[in-house]
């Protein structure tokens, strides 16, 4: 369940990443930055892959029609947060609210996630051959990094310590 639930993380990883190359050259240049499309990892990427100008024209395409309806989604999980914060510091916990407040937040962020996994599904078909697999590899060497960091913390470990003995 664990190696299922890593290769699916990273696989979102990778779509959200792709789907942010061009918001981020966008944004103020190959390292640009920005809103959740941009920032300078999104940069990384759009530099690691190497996307010419049509494809980052292409990707941002994509982003432009979409991304109207993600925004209010986006509000609409900010205001969860900030409700949130809110009935945590008012000095009274209500487990009720806190439970609604999840869920409504819960919601928002699932049709997010279909969002972002529908930009970034057409952001791939953009991408050669070359580019899926040179971005493949990079998410199974982040995997692997993953897993080995998953398995340390389940033996109680941390990579700046020496193993009891």
């Amino acid at each position: 369940m664990k190696f299922s639930r890593s290769r699916i993380l990273f696989a979102a990883l990778a779509v959200v990443l792709v789907a942010g190359l061009a918001m981020a050259h966008s944004r103020g240049g190959r390292r640009g930055g920005g809103d959740f499309f941009g920032g300078p990892m999104l940069g990384f990427f759009t530099d690691y892959l190497d996307l010419t100008d049509a494809q980052q024209a292409q990707i941002k395409q994509i982003i432009a029609k979409e991304k109207p309806g993600l925004e209010p989604l986006f509000k609409q999980e900010k205001q969860s947060r900030e409700q949130m914060m809110q009935l945590i510091q008012s000095g009274s916990f209500d487990e009720s609210k806190a439970q609604a407040i999840a869920s409504q937040e819960a919601q928002v962020h699932t049709q997010l996630e279909v969002g972002h996994a529908r930009i970034a599904s057409q952001a791939y078909q953009v991408l050669t051959a070359e580019q899926k697999t040179k971005l493949a590899q990079f998410i199974a060497k982040h995997e692997q990094r993953f897993e080995r960091h998953l398995h340390e913390h389940e033996q109680g470990e941390r990579p700046d310590q020496a193993p009891n003995q």
